[in-house]
Parts: C-alpha cells; sequence; structure tokens
C-alpha cells in the first residue's frame, strides 16, 4: 500500500523525466529451478529477459501459486511465501509483469536465477 501512495505523491512531470519508470512489487529468488525447465534452458537466459508470470489459483499444493514462464516454457513458480500479494494483485486484474534481474552459477539452485515483479507506470 505504500507503494502507491508513494507514486500518489510523485509529480506526473518527475514520472514522465524518468522514462522507462516502473514499480517494483518484489524481488526474489525463483522457486523450483531444478524441477521444470530451467536447467535445461540456462545456457539461454540473459539477464533482462522478461518473463511470462500465469496465475495457477486450481494448483493443489498452493491457491496462491504463480508460474513464471520464459518464452512459453515453464521455469519455476515465484516461492510460497511471497506469492500471496502478486497473486491477489493478479487476481483483480494488475498489470503485473517480471523480468530476470541476475543469474549466477550456484551450486543452491534457488541461487541462481533472481528475478523481480514490476508495473510499469507508462
Amino acid at each position: 500500500m505504500l507503494t502507491w501512495l508513494l507514486l500518489a505523491c510523485t509529480p506526473p512531470a518527475a514520472m514522465a523525466a524518468a522514462g522507462d519508470a516502473r514499480i517494483i512489487v518484489q524481488e526474489s529468488p525463483l522457486a523450483g529451478f531444478q524441477y521444470h525447465e530451467g536447467k535445461a534452458l540456462w545456457d539461454s537466459l540473459k539477464t533482462g529477459d522478461e518473463l511470462t508470470l500465469i496465475r495457477e489459483p486450481a494448483n493443489p499444493y498452493d491457491i496462491n501459486a504463480v508460474r513464471v514462464e520464459w518464452n512459453g516454457s515453464k521455469l519455476v513458480y515465484i516461492p510460497r511465501r511471497e506469492n500471496m500479494d502478486v497473486a491477489r494483485q493478479m487476481d483483480r486484474g494488475a498489470p503485473v509483469k517480471a523480468r530476470i534481474i541476475k543469474l549466477t552459477q550456484a551450486r543452491n539452485p534457488w541461487q541462481r536465477v533472481l528475478f523481480e515483479v514490476y508495473v510499469d507506470l507508462r
């Protein structure tokens, strides 16, 4: 809620001057990278790549599940402990987007891909 309040207080001229202005909703690692197509797609992923968020309200393991895809391939899910707000916003029709912000050759699959969820201000 504080994010929206800050947006309302930002002068329109300052937002236009920013050009590619966006509100960062969250940053987190991708969950389950080792279980889906992430490993096979690793060499093709690039920092800045857009990710597609797909809501899965009927997911039997998590009613707030949000699947993350890259070029039509299922990569992972937003971590369960961090998906409730994104799921709620998607259910309300908010235009949330996601992109890769960091790739790391780490042994721990939870540390390989850092992504952000955001809303464009254009």
